[in-house]
């Protein structure tokens, strides 16, 4: 088996170590990214000390894809996202205490602790939520785009998915009707190299997902899905193409999970080495080397910045565990029948 490869870098792409357009920038994507990290190592242990009905999908390894895309975005910008959620929703704002009780089947979550991670939305965000179907976010991300057309409110809808969801006939139905419509949507592909244990060099065809682009008359790009500048920069471009007017795009982030699918995942698919060799892309820690050199922070600043956020995390567990379970009345509510 051919072992899977970190990206190479992005210079004839011109994304290569694009400049933020300020330290405060560096700041912010830094807060998030590292409480993304925690959240979801928390989650894993919560998940292994029994604490958590049903699983979690750790997005650890992924974190500048989301903040990436996430920064360049306004607050009324729609965004869907995948069973690999808890990183989309945090970037795009949301509670981590609201998340943690959702985690922890608590009536104070997301979602009334009856949806768990794979169900977390936050519609007051315009998160539309993550999706237990793979694809399942692409219908719902072009129906919003369609919406603020037609609405006239100048948001773009963003929509996640995976490299597994590359085979699903929905994205070729609806990249066709935004294309000919010119709806203000970007499809982001976070190719974290497997769907569950295939690896994506198995199971997509034709090379580069982003060629696909040319099919349907729209621009398509590959970056360092490592590089929160290079996802920030292209994520931006595309972003405003679509709000000028001028339709979807598909950027494909080139990424890597440093767990399993999923955190019963035995992880016999893969070895230790293919593993370390993207650890040396961590992209936490390729921003921590960016916020000192740019002076953003200090490293006693991002080390005061971690403490705080894992205070942030505990008081979340804390407020989840403490936390009531959905009283029985709720049970037949919420549902369509």
């Amino acid at each position: 088996m051919q072992a899977s490869q970190p990206v190479a870098s992005n210079a004839e792409r011109g994304t290569q170590n694009a400049e933020p357009t300020t330290p405060l920038d560096v700041r912010e994507a830094l807060r998030l990214m590292l409480t993304i990290r925690l959240f979801d190592e928390r989650a894993l242990a919560l998940y292994r000390a029994g604490e958590m009905r049903g699983t979690t999908h750790p997005y650890i390894g992924m974190e500048a894809v989301g903040v990436g895309v996430m920064l360049a975005l306004r607050p009324d910008d729609y965004v869907t996202s995948t069973h690999r959620g808890h990183g989309h929703t945090i970037a795009k704002g949301g509670d981590v205490r609201k998340m943690m009780a959702e985690l922890l089947g608590r009536a104070t979550g997301y979602s009334g602790g009856k949806g768990g991670s794979m169900h977390i939305a936050d519609m007051d965000k315009h998160m539309l939520g993550a999706n237990g179907i793979v694809g399942g976010g692409m219908g719902l991300a072009t129906g919003a785009a369609l919406t603020a057309r037609l609405q006239n409110t100048g948001s773009v809808a963003i929509c996640f998915f995976g490299d597994g969801a590359l085979e699903q006939g929905i994205l070729h139905e609806t990249t066709n009707l935004a294309a000919i419509w010119k709806l203000p949507v970007v499809y982001v592909c976070e190719n974290n190299q497997y769907a569950m244990s295939a690896r994506s060099d198995w199971s997509v065809a034709g090379g580069d997902p982003a060629r696909r682009a040319a099919g349907y008359g729209i621009p398509g790009l590959t970056v360092d899905g490592m590089d929160l500048f290079a996802v920030n920069t292209a994520a931006s471009e595309f972003v405003e193409r679509a709000r000028r007017g001028e339709g979807p795009a598909y950027l494909v982030c080139n990424t890597y999970r440093y767990h399993g699918h999923h955190a019963g995942d035995p992880l016999n698919y893969r070895d230790k080495e293919e593993v370390e060799r993207w650890r040396l892309q961590d992209p936490v820690e390729r921003v921590k080397s960016a916020a000192v050199e740019r002076g953003a922070l200090s490293e006693a600043e991002i080390a005061e910045l971690e403490q705080r956020i894992e205070a942030q995390i505990d008081e979340a567990v804390e407020f989840a565990k403490n936390s009531p379970e959905p009283s029985v009345d709720q049970l037949m509510t919420d549902i369509y029948a």
